[in-house]
């Protein structure tokens, strides 16, 4: 089988990706709008940039009509946000603030959780989640305005929160964090079932 893009409706489009490009991490997102409304919602369009800054993005595509996520609105007017990592414990409140609320609307209060004040940003942080990174945003790039399109967020990671338990002289476990990933659909998968591969070692380098 052999496509070009173009010639497949964009739900098709969407549903490829999605279907090739697995398993995703999940951003958590939490922001706040500039009359104080918290706003929570998770993305699997998401990666690590660099260490220097220590950086993250992640993609929130628009809807099928070509509207905004509330998660970008309050972005692009505040300039903050914060990435809650998703575990195996948190699994179903992550899944019920993924909802299509009304603007304003709090998914924290949605889905039983609990926001806690950051340090740095204003938007709270997912008490529920073992890691937080309060961002300040660097950049939106652009992509595309039409229906599911979107924009590519980029952030600096400017204050770290990790649970006590996971923090082992500066290391993190996948056995201890029990992070989620996305797959196609609506599936999911933990990360219990992992192999090692050490990277080759190239004389002379």
């Amino acid at each position: 089988m052999e496509l070009s893009p173009e010639e497949l409706p964009l739900p098709e489009r969407y549903r490829f990706l999605i279907s090739v490009i697995q398993p995703r991490p999940i951003a958590w997102v939490s922001t706040q709008s500039p009359d104080g409304r918290h706003n929570l919602a998770p993305f699997s369009f998401f990666m690590g940039l660099t260490a220097n800054p220590m950086s993250v993005c992640f993609a929130p595509l628009r809807n099928r009509q070509g509207r905004k996520k509330d998660t970008l609105i309050n972005i692009e007017m505040t300039q903050q946000f914060v990435v809650n990592i998703a575990t195996e414990d948190t699994a179903g409140k992550m899944n019920q603030s993924s909802g299509d609320y009304p603007y304003g609307v709090s998914e924290f209060e949605m889905a039983s959780l609990t926001p806690v004040p950051s340090v740095k940003v204003a938007p709270p942080r997912v008490k529920e989640s073992p890691v937080n990174l309060e961002c300040e945003l660097m950049q939106i790039v652009a992509i595309s305005d039409g229906p599911l399109g979107g924009n590519l967020v980029i952030g600096k990671v400017i204050y770290l929160h990790v649970a006590d338990r996971l923090w082992r002289e500066g290391n993190i476990s996948h056995q201890d964090l029990r992070a989620i990933g996305r797959l196609e659909d609506a599936c999911y998968v933990k990360t219990s079932d992992v192999f090692q591969m050490p990277r080759p070692i190239i004389k002379g380098q």
